[in-house]
């Protein structure tokens, strides 16, 4: 599996628990906050319901 840089780029304020749920699995919560991961099912499902508050970068 690829490696992937997660970065936080919007706030979770205002946003449904599910997203703010999401953020939280991802290891992230700060704007600006980033994460190493590998890209499995599961990060992809979460990255997918917050891709509008975080930026994916492959490694």
């Amino acid at each position: 599996m690829a490696q992937v840089r997660i970065t936080q780029v919007r706030s979770t304020i205002k946003r449904p628990l599910t997203q703010k749920n999401a953020i939280k699995s991802l290891g992230l919560g700060k704007i600006n906050r980033s994460v190493v991961v590998e890209m499995n099912d599961s990060m992809r499902g979460a990255v997918n319901k917050v891709q509008h508050l975080v930026k994916v970068e492959e490694i």
